[in-house]
């Protein structure tokens, strides 16, 4: 009971002052950070548009090597 009592208070102090040492203030959701959001997307679309292209790679080489091709 004492060990998990004192484990308690201890993660939340420390949780506490790690968000404090690190943000003054927390995020304005209102008011999005445009770049990071375009960055974050952009970066999806390249990983999707690299992933099809290596898939279709992928699928004629296994075509190929099955003799599939007509």
């Amino acid at each position: 009971m004492f060990f998990s009592r004192t484990s308690c208070l201890r993660s939340a102090l420390c949780s506490a002052a790690s968000r404090s040492m690190f943000t003054s203030s927390k995020p304005d959701m209102g008011k999005p950070n445009w770049v990071r959001v375009g960055l974050a997307f952009g970066t999806s679309a390249f990983l999707w548009v690299l992933l099809l292209k290596q898939h279709s790679s992928d699928v004629d080489e296994y075509k190929v090597r099955n003799n599939l091709e007509q």
